[in-house]
């Protein structure tokens, strides 16, 4: 008797945990909404999900309206097998935060090059051999000639983007 009774206890949720489980699922909705349409392409969701968000993103500057839609969203989340639209959402994000990583490594690169010259670009080129160096020393020469007659700085966002590129091709 006892043995039924465990496995009957292991089956059962606290109701906190239920309600954790609820706000973490209302949660990954409020993402869902707050998300523009050329990512939420890339979540498999379905056409009956996918609708109630698209709604809650056209009625958001209704108040009352959107938060009743926002808590439809979150209550049909918890009826559906989340983990796949999880896994999107983190693969998203994940995607997001290595672009920005590269854009803050770009921005170093590009800094370094400006004000340490050939050995700033000696590194660049260790850690991306397709670069050009005759081109980035050109770009350094304009960078500090602007700087020196007070011209605004193009050279260094072309030198930005010439980075940007060649990373882009790694």
């Amino acid at each position: 008797m006892t043995d039924d009774f465990n496995e009957f206890d292991d089956d059962l949720q606290s109701k906190s945990q239920l309600k954790r489980d609820a706000e973490a699922q209302q949660a990954l909705g409020e993402k869902l909404i707050a998300m523009p349409a050329g990512k939420l392409a890339k979540i498999p969701l379905d056409e009956e999900l996918l609708d109630a968000i698209l709604l809650a993103q056209r009625i958001r500057n209704k108040r009352e309206g959107f938060r009743r839609q926002r808590q439809l969203v979150g209550k049909m989340m918890r009826v559906r097998d989340t983990a796949p639209i999880e896994a999107a959402v983190s693969e998203l994000e994940q995607a997001h935060s290595q672009q920005t990583a590269l854009f803050h490594q770009l921005e170093q690169f590009r800094d370094a090059i400006i004000a340490n010259g050939d050995e700033a670009i000696q590194e660049f080129i260790d850690a991306h051999p397709q670069a050009d160096r005759q081109k980035l020393r050109q770009l350094h020469r304009q960078i500090v000639k602007q700087q020196q007659t007070g011209k605004p700085p193009a050279a260094a966002r072309e030198l930005f983007k010439y980075l940007r590129e060649v990373a882009a091709h790694d």
